[in-house]
C-alpha cells in the first residue's frame, strides 16, 4: 500500500468527531492531529486516536497532506484560507462560509495556490441520492422536509445555514436550471435567529421545489420527494431508502402503478466523502462538491434568510 496521507480535523465537536473517526480508521490516510480551542475536547479526542492534541496550526511541524475543518462556520473562512496558503487540500464543511463574499475569496485563493476545496454537503452521499440518478428526469415538483428537535449543536446560524442549505445544495444540483421566484417565510422561536422556515423556489424551468425545515419538532424527519411525469420518487435520508412508484399504461387499458425498492448500499455517507474528497486530490479529477457549488448553495441560503429576516421585520414592525 502507498504511503498513508497525514490528515488533521480542525474542530472536534458532534461532527468533527466522526471526522476524526473516519481518517483514524481509514486505510489511506494518518490522522496526526486534531485541533480545537477547548484543551478538554481536542485532549479527549487526541487521546482517544493516539495523535497530537493542538490549539492552532502553528503548534503542528509534521507535514500535512490533507484537513477538514469542521469548526463553528464564523471560523471557517480564517481557517480554510491559512491551509490553503500553505497548499493544504481542505474539506470544509457546509455552510461553505459565513457568507459569500468569503466563500469566493476562498475560490480565488484556491484556484491561485492549485488547491482543491471541497464542501461538506454530505446529503450527495447518502446511499439513496446516490442512486437518485438512475431514476430522476426533469422532476417538476420537490417537495422536502428536515425536521427535527432542539439542538445545542449550532449556535450561531439560524435553520436555513444550519440545515435547510442540505436540501439546497441537492436541489440545485439536480435542478439545471436558474431560479425564477423565491418566496420564504422563518420564524425565532427558541434562538435569536429563524428556528423554522419555508421557502419555495421557482425555476425557468418549471419546477417548482417547497422546502421546509425545523430545529424545534419533537420527531426527526429527512425526506424528499420528486415529481416527474409518469412517476413519484420518495427519498428517506434517515432509513436510508428510495422507493420509485411509476404510471404504466398500455394503450388504451386501465392504467396501474408499478412499485420499486432498490437494494442500497450500506457505507456510511462520511465514509464515502472522505473517499470522494481523497480521490480527488490523488487524481486530480475535480471534487464532488466544489467550492463553487458551496458557494452557489450559500448564496440562495443566504437569498432566503435575507427574504425572512425582510418578513419578519415588516411584521414586527406592524404589517406588510
Amino acid at each position: 500500500m502507498s504511503e498513508q496521507l497525514n490528515a488533521v480535523v480542525f474542530g472536534v465537536g458532534a461532527l468533527g468527531q466522526h471526522h476524526a473517526r473516519v481518517y483514524a480508521n481509514h486505510e489511506k490516510t494518518n490522522l496526526i492531529a486534531v485541533v480545537d480551542l477547548d484543551e478538554k475536547s481536542r485532549t479527549e479526542h487526541a487521546g482517544k486516536w493516539g495523535c497530537l492534541s493542538a490549539a492552532s496550526l502553528d503548534e503542528i511541524s509534521e507535514r500535512i497532506d490533507l484537513a477538514s475543518v469542521v469548526t463553528p462556520t464564523v471560523s471557517h473562512y480564517k481557517i480554510a484560507a491559512q491551509l490553503i496558503e500553505r497548499g493544504i487540500p481542505v474539506l470544509i464543511e457546509k455552510p461553505i462560509t459565513m457568507t459569500v463574499d468569503e466563500g469566493e475569496g476562498l475560490i480565488k485563493l484556491a484556484e491561485e495556490k492549485k488547491v482543491p476545496i471541497q464542501v461538506g454537503h454530505i446529503e450527495r452521499f447518502n446511499p439513496a441520492v446516490l442512486a437518485l440518478g438512475d431514476y430522476l428526469d426533469k422532476p417538476l415538483f420537490i417537495e422536502s422536509h428536515r425536521l427535527g428537535p432542539p439542538t445545542p449543536r449550532v449556535k450561531d446560524v439560524g435553520v436555513i445555514l444550519d440545515l435547510m442549505i442540505h436540501d439546497l445544495d441537492l436541489i440545485l444540483s439536480l435542478v439545471e436550471s436558474d431560479i425564477k421566484f423565491i418566496d420564504a417565510v422563518g420564524v425565532p422561536i427558541l434562538t435569536p435567529q429563524e428556528d423554522i422556515a419555508n421557502a419555495r423556489i421557482r425555476f425557468n424551468s418549471g419546477c417548482v421545489a417547497n422546502v421546509t425545515v425545523s430545529r424545534v419538532t419533537p420527531e426527526r424527519q429527512r425526506k424528499i420527494r420528486f415529481f416527474q411525469r409518469d412517476t413519484y420518487i420518495s427519498v428517506d435520508f434517515m432509513k436510508p431508502e428510495i422507493q420509485i412508484y411509476r404510471k404504466i399504461q398500455d394503450g388504451d387499458g386501465p392504467i396501474k402503478i408499478d412499485h420499486e425498492k432498490p437494494t442500497l448500499c450500506n457505507k456510511e455517507p462520511l465514509v464515502s466523502e472522505i473517499d470522494s474528497f481523497i480521490t480527488s486530490m490523488q487524481t486530480g479529477l475535480t471534487p464532488a462538491v466544489t467550492g463553487r457549488d458551496g458557494v452557489r448553495a450559500l448564496d440562495l441560503a443566504s437569498k432566503i434568510t435575507d427574504q425572512v429576516d425582510l418578513i419578519s421585520d415588516k411584521v414586527i414592525n406592524g404589517g406588510m
